[in-house]
């Protein structure tokens, strides 16, 4: 964010007034070290994005995100179009002059002005309008689309991004309780006990690490997707979100079908292609009737170099004229007609089959939801008490001598894999909710809202 204009005045004062009190041997250093501060203030760069929150995250990517903004660009684009297919042809302004003037009774003829309009026939500039109207619609509903899409993929990516955060928090703990058992385990060995041990438990820390420089690798390739969908001006290392595990919900499927169907913007839009489709029709149908072109014509006569008495000498003729087009070529209108019905009935096609395909993944999205919720509640409730209570129950029979340091370890690595397991199913939990609220375009309890409606 750039300094607002008030610190800049506030410097250029305060400047100043150093200036006029430093002597004339300080004079030049002076303004080079003002003219040094002014560039910075006015060409300091962006300060980096700061966000940690699922909406920090979708409102840069909804203001800065260039292809959201191309999308829009299409839209104010297609609005441009409608008063363009409404309007009429342009007139048409002949002149033509007469190289050889032309002898008349009432003198020669010099140049001849017409001014035309042609008017087509009832219900083609109408319907014109009409699928231009539609069209700009579809795009609308393209562009509501693909904030959608955006927000959808920025959080898929801030919820694994926030699985990635846990996975390194609890690797790193696991890997230094491991290191907290070398002492104890290298005093063991020093008394008789079995190297094995304390070879064991060194290859354990070092799979542990291993899993953390993974885990790092996949931060950074994480992090490098989300800075391209939120536009930053360069790939950083983000800091981590701030998210927790949701509550699990039942979400009823079957009733969101009907929902699908009426609000998301994808239907929504090739819906808008079927009536501008249906326009396009019937504008194919009117090609068979005619338009008509009205005008009015000028000549410009001059005083007749004979017979000047004549009646009417020098008098410059006008008249109105009525033109109509032939639409005599009737295998072109047809063919025109059989294209407009064949468009109709592919975007017909298409929106069914798309309808389809989002009521699949909208079933798939619940079942996955269902199945993150009964994971959560497992593995929350029920299974990471009981592994706690086992490591601690472990480690005291390690240390009174009664089990093995491979039993410690395996305890270890058990309570580490149910930690995980949990935070999966909270991100795919948290996931699937957004999933379903893209394909519904409704709001989902700790999602967003839904886009707006064309108006």
């Amino acid at each position: 964010m750039r300094r607002n204009s008030n610190a800049f005045v506030e410097s250029w004062k305060m400047i100043s007034i150093k200036i006029k009190i430093r002597t004339r041997t300080h004079l030049a250093a002076g303004l080079l070290w003002f003219l040094a501060s002014a560039a910075l203030l006015m060409g300091e760069a962006e300060v980096p994005f700061a966000g940690d929150s699922l909406l920090d995250y979708l409102q840069r990517a909804q203001l800065e995100n260039p292809q959201l903004k191309a999308f829009e660009q299409r839209y104010q684009a297609a609005l441009k179009r409608i008063p363009q297919q409404a309007a009429l042809p342009d007139p048409m302004f002949q002149v033509t002059h007469f190289v050889e003037s032309v002898q008349t009774r009432t003198g020669p003829q010099e140049n001849s002005f017409a001014l035309s309009q042609r008017i087509p026939w009832f219900g083609k500039r109408s319907n014109l309008e009409a699928s231009a109207s539609a069209d700009a619609e579809a795009l609308w509903y393209a562009y509501q689309n693909q904030q959608l899409m955006l927000a959808r993929k920025v959080s898929l990516g801030f919820y694994e991004y926030g699985y990635i955060e846990e996975a390194i928090r609890l690797t790193r703990e696991n890997r230094d309780l491991l290191h907290n058992l070398e002492p104890i385990v290298e005093e063991k060995v020093r008394s008789g006990g079995e190297i094995n041990a304390l070879l064991r438990l060194k290859v354990e820390i070092a799979m542990v690490e291993d899993q953390l420089h993974s885990l790092a690798q996949k931060r950074a390739a994480q992090s490098a997707k989300l800075s391209e969908l939120l536009a930053l001006p360069e790939s950083i290392l983000l800091d981590w979100p701030t998210w927790e595990a949701p509550k699990p919900i039942a979400i009823d499927g079957p009733s969101l079908v009907s929902t699908v169907r009426a609000y998301n913007p994808e239907l929504q839009m090739l819906e808008r292609k079927v009536v501008s489709a249906e326009a396009r029709r019937e504008i194919a149908r009117l090609k068979n009737y005619p338009d008509f072109t009205f005008g009015i014509n000028y000549i410009q006569v001059d005083a007749p170099e004979v017979n000047p008495m004549t009646p009417d000498a020098g008098n410059d003729p006008w008249g109105v004229t009525v033109a109509v087009n032939l639409p005599i070529w009737f295998g072109k209108y047809d063919a025109a007609k059989a294209e407009a019905l064949a468009n109709k009935r592919a975007f017909q096609n298409e929106y069914e089959d798309r309808f389809n395909a989002l009521r699949a993944e909208l079933s798939a999205s619940v079942a996955l939801l269902n199945d993150a919720n009964r994971r959560l509640t497992l593995y929350g409730e029920e299974l990471l008490g009981l592994a706690e209570q086992a490591l601690e129950n472990t480690r005291n029979s390690y240390e009174n001598g009664r089990s093995g340091i491979l039993e410690l370890i395996d305890s270890e690595r058990s309570l580490l894999d149910l930690q995980l397991l949990y935070w999966r199913a909270a991100s795919d939990a948290a996931q699937q909710r957004v999933v379903i609220q893209t394909l519904a375009n409704q709001p989902i309890l700790g999602t967003f809202y839904a886009t707006e409606d064309n108006e």
